[in-house]
């Protein structure tokens, strides 16, 4: 009798621990989860503010027309970005067929990348 007893606290102890450590599990599990969304976003504001600079430094500040080297990497990089709004605008700009075109298209890229940095945060 003592000894079913003796087994039964054993048995419920044991069972306590395991309710226990699974409650622990899932809250460091939805931690983990949370600080990897964070990290995605953060790479993805990384890869738009890395983007957007080479697209100021490379085109917006160039002194002459942009070689093909340069228009390469840009658009390696925007599709590196994997962000649908930007690609559109990107194609828009690079099939501008009139300057004013191509100037209308920087501003909504802009506008684009200030968005999504901003909604990112």
């Amino acid at each position: 009798m003592n000894k079913n007893r003796a087994s039964l606290i054993f048995f419920v102890i044991l069972l306590a621990g395991n309710v226990f450590f699974a409650f622990e599990y899932f809250t460091v599990y939805g931690e983990l989860q949370k600080i990897k969304s964070e990290q995605a976003k953060i790479e993805l504001n990384q890869k738009v503010l890395d983007f957007a600079s080479l697209f100021i430094n490379k085109v917006l500040q160039a002194d002459k027309e942009v070689d093909f080297e340069t228009r390469l990497s840009l658009e390696n990089a925007v599709r590196d970005l994997k962000d649908k709004e930007i690609m559109a605008e990107w194609e828009s700009f690079t099939s501008s067929k009139t300057e004013l075109e191509a100037q209308n298209s920087v501003k909504r890229l802009l506008g684009i990348f200030i968005t999504k940095i901003q909604n990112k945060i």
